[in-house]
């Protein structure tokens, strides 16, 4: 699917996108607000959605929202005025595989749910790692898929379903390890299942001030 497919599927979502999944991923949410405010300043938080995460950010901290979906952003954009979040600069349009922001321009980048949901995984961490300052950190939570057995092959079965949905059930860790392995300039600082099943996982990188051309 490409973005386009991504942006269309998740409009659809918009109406019913908190019923459904604000419990499910609440836990998710929690972890990872908290990782970005370890770090707080200036967040990015890159497939904003309805911007249901939004509350949870301390007042001290300036975020910025970006998502592909119009109607998800109209919702988001409700919320910030409803709730008077005076520390939310801005609501906008946005791709995770070509992000609209000059380099290290963020003190971190949160990516909840986002990474295995784009048609480009790879450009989107390249992307996230661009607009973070040296010092700061990508805070990402994640599907995570089994390496094998019945799990395994459930979700690989799924996939032509869960694909159309705007998102993926097969996803493998290594895609993150192989990607920070080529990123001389990003260090991993901790990966682990988030609660209570382990089904989807807190990663953290590190941006570093090394690297090889990364940046341009």
């Amino acid at each position: 699917m490409n973005s386009i497919g991504v942006a269309k599927a998740y409009d659809r979502w918009a109406p019913i996108y908190d019923l459904v999944f604000g419990a499910v991923f609440r836990q998710g949410r929690s972890v990872a607000i908290d990782a970005a405010e370890r770090v707080g300043g200036r967040i990015l938080e890159v497939g904003v959605g309805t911007g249901i995460s939004l509350p949870r950010y301390r007042r001290s901290s300036r975020i910025t929202g970006v998502d592909l979906s119009d109607a998800m952003l109209d919702k988001a954009r409700g919320r910030v005025a409803r709730l008077g979040l005076t520390n939310v600069e801005a609501i906008e349009i946005g791709d995770a595989e070509r992000l609209a922001y000059p380099d290290h321009a963020f003190d971190v980048v949160v990516a909840q749910y986002v990474v295995s949901a784009v048609p480009h995984p790879l450009r989107a961490l390249d992307e996230c790692a661009r607009v973070c300052r040296p010092g700061g950190e990508i805070v990402i939570t994640t599907r995570v898929s089994a390496d094998g057995g019945l799990r395994g092959a459930i979700e690989r079965g799924l996939m032509p379903v869960t694909s159309r949905l705007g998102f993926r059930t097969e996803f493998p860790f290594s895609l993150y390890s192989d990607w920070v392995a080529s990123r001389p300039d990003v260090t991993l600082l901790e990966a682990r299942p988030i609660a209570p099943f382990g089904h989807f996982s807190l990663v953290r990188f590190g941006r570093t001030a090394g690297g090889k051309g990364q940046d341009q």
